[in-house]
């Protein structure tokens, strides 16, 4: 007889990014889908972390992180921020941002609680919010150019509001949240008791001569905070799994009794590299000129191509409009666009829960231009 079990996440199955990177591999096809760059990080970085190791980093680090990084990124959220943190009790380092947003949501959801989250949403953050207990309260962005719509915002809050989750620059749309955003939230949880998730992964992938409206330059905000943020973004090594969240002291106290039950503590080698790394500010301040450039060559390029623009201002992904081409379900045309043209994207109906489907499709920029130029090479075949 066969054990069976009631499953806490019963609509939940393998992710869009699983499925059409292995998708990818099977048609050998140009994988423009899954949120990784295909180019190298700094070898000075690979340096550090084997000088780490051979100088005996290798054994259990504090489990809130290695103190001098912590003293690190109290300095870099003052340079640049002016927000003054304290690295003993409002800096956690966590094994990548996701992880450091399903520890915030499990600290402080219990269950009932409702969570506003706007989609199309990180394809984590209902399965999150669900397996806490949780209802997600959800508010679908203004197409086509993924605004907040901040007066239905109002309307959806209620006694059991618990949280607001946001999320700038935005994935999967590259949107980017203003300082009026940052007020209308302000103005809409002053005087309750909602906490705010921000998830600020791509928080140096900003284009345009935008600022990033972090929740840290916010103090007033901050101090009902849960803020999450990605050293695999900012330098080329999704694979390392590493991140923080910088949250208040007092809710920091209950992120780290899940954390300290879940991974305990972080890869060691890895943190004192980046302690030193972190020093050479240039490597992150000049990170969004960078990535831009990506975007500007995929886009001139996507010129030539029957697909539409929608604007990204962050991140590693812009999205297209395909409604000029087919009005197939965006599902069915994304599977179709890897085996019949080779190139693999992510549907942005995955990111809804009911499937809304507005014919668009997400790209990954973030590549080698040889990756880009292959993958346009394949599209100029759609007619």
């Amino acid at each position: 007889m066969s054990v069976s079990i009631l499953s806490k996440l019963p609509d939940v199955g393998t992710t869009i990014f699983t499925v059409m990177s292995q998708l990818a591999a099977q048609y050998n096809a140009v994988n423009l889908g899954q949120g990784f760059p295909d180019f190298p990080m700094n070898p000075t970085l690979h340096e550090l972390v084997a000088k780490a190791m051979r100088d005996g980093a290798n054994q259990y680090v504090h489990m809130n992180g290695y103190p001098l990084l912590r003293q690190k990124l109290v300095a870099k959220v003052q340079q640049l921020y002016a927000t003054a943190v304290d690295a003993e009790t409002d800096i956690t380092i966590t094994p990548g941002g996701t992880y450091a947003i399903y520890t915030a949501l499990t600290a402080v959801l219990q269950p009932g609680d409702e969570v506003i989250v706007f989609e199309p949403a990180y394809d984590s953050y209902i399965p999150n919010i669900e397996i806490n207990g949780a209802v997600a309260v959800r508010i679908a962005l203004n197409y086509p150019d993924y605004s907040i719509p901040w007066e239905e915002v109002k309307q959806k809050i209620t006694s059991r509001t618990r949280m607001i989750m946001i999320n700038s620059p935005h994935n999967p749309t590259g949107a980017v949240l203003s300082a009026a955003d940052m007020q209308a939230l302000a103005s809409l949880v002053e005087g309750t008791n909602i906490i705010i998730l921000s998830d600020e992964v791509y928080e140096h992938l900003i284009f345009d001569g935008l600022t990033h409206q972090s929740i840290l330059r916010y103090p007033e905000l901050l101090k009902r905070s849960f803020v999450c943020f990605s050293f695999g973004k900012t330098y080329h090594c999704t694979g390392w799994k590493l991140g923080y969240c910088i949250s208040s002291s007092e809710l920091m106290k209950e992120f780290r009794k899940v954390h300290q039950f879940n991974c305990f503590t972080c890869d060691t080698p890895k943190q004192v590299a980046l302690a030193t790394y972190l020093d050479d500010a240039q490597a992150y301040l000049e990170l969004g000129a960078q990535i831009q450039l990506k975007r500007d060559y995929f886009r001139k390029q996507m010129e030539q191509t029957p697909f539409q623009c929608i604007p990204s201002h962050g991140s590693y992904f812009e999205c297209y409009s395909y409604a000029a081409i087919s009005d197939e379900p965006d599902m069915v045309f994304a599977k179709r666009l890897t085996t019949e043209y080779g190139v693999a994207t992510i549907p942005v109906s995955a990111f809804y829960k009911d499937g809304k489907d507005d014919k668009v499709i997400r790209f990954c920029f973030a590549k080698q231009e040889a990756t880009l130029d292959k993958a346009i090479e394949k599209l100029l075949r759609i007619k």
